[in-house]
């Protein structure tokens, strides 16, 4: 694990709403995560974790505060370099998959890459690397339809990584899930924590998933509670 940390947020505050019913997402946020770590973010609904995954990942933005990541202040980036920034640097996670039912597991795979300048023999080992490390490179011309929702999260985290991004955020990527699938998916972030040495950051809600992170944060109402430091899980 590197000693420079990825993630800097400085001060951050998110309202909603305006005057007297404006409500506070986030305040005073101040979060450090350094290289090669895996962060679960925890708290009651409501409590601002998936807002502040949302500001990481550039797809919301701070009231109030900095979103620094590798050296690049987010926050202050227009909407077109965002949309490129997050291209390269972010792998995110749904808790619904959001694969598209019309494409293949290879087709949805593949979707980051079309916003590249890989050739089309590129693509097509960037995809079936990304399929093999999920397990599911056999299912690469099967459709969300003929997969497990176990196989369909797979194949999603598979498009998240395919185009080797900085940061893995994954949004309750086990709430949809039944406790064997879960498994299995927190398995393969657990493989591409330790042996790709990626930093994820992952919102649950479930403290068994949350074990299987180094470090867990709680957010209530808004606030980042103090750290907690995780055993390993084998």
């Amino acid at each position: 694990m590197s000693d420079k940390p990825i993630i800097q947020c400085q001060d951050i505050y998110k309202y909603y709403g305006q005057g007297d019913i404006q409500v506070t997402a986030l305040e005073d946020i101040d979060m450090s995560i350094h290289e090669g770590e895996f962060v679960a973010l925890m708290g009651p609904s409501g409590s601002g974790k998936s807002t502040l995954l949302h500001i990481l990942a550039g797809i919301d933005r701070p009231t109030e505060g900095s979103c620094i990541i590798d050296g690049i202040n987010i926050s202050e980036l227009t909407e077109d370099n965002l949309a490129r920034w997050r291209n390269q640097y972010i792998g995110f996670i749904f808790q619904t998959f959001n694969l598209l039912p019309v494409l293949t597991a290879f087709e949805n795979v593949e979707l980051p890459l079309l916003l590249t300048r890989l050739s089309l023999k590129e693509r097509k080992e960037h995809v079936m690397n990304a399929l093999d490390l999920v397990s599911l490179s056999d299912r690469a011309h099967h459709y969300p339809r003929q997969l497990s929702g176990g196989q369909e999260q797979r194949v999603a985290i598979a498009r998240a990584i395919v185009t080797d991004p900085r940061l893995i955020l994954a949004d309750e990527p086990t709430g949809d899930l039944d406790a064997h699938s879960a498994e299995d998916v927190l398995q393969v972030l657990t493989l591409l924590n330790r042996e790709m040495k990626k930093t994820i950051v992952m919102v649950t809600h479930d403290p068994k998933a949350a074990r299987y992170s180094s470090i867990t944060r709680h957010l209530d109402k808004g606030i980042l509670l103090p750290l907690e430091s995780n055993a390993p899980t084998s």
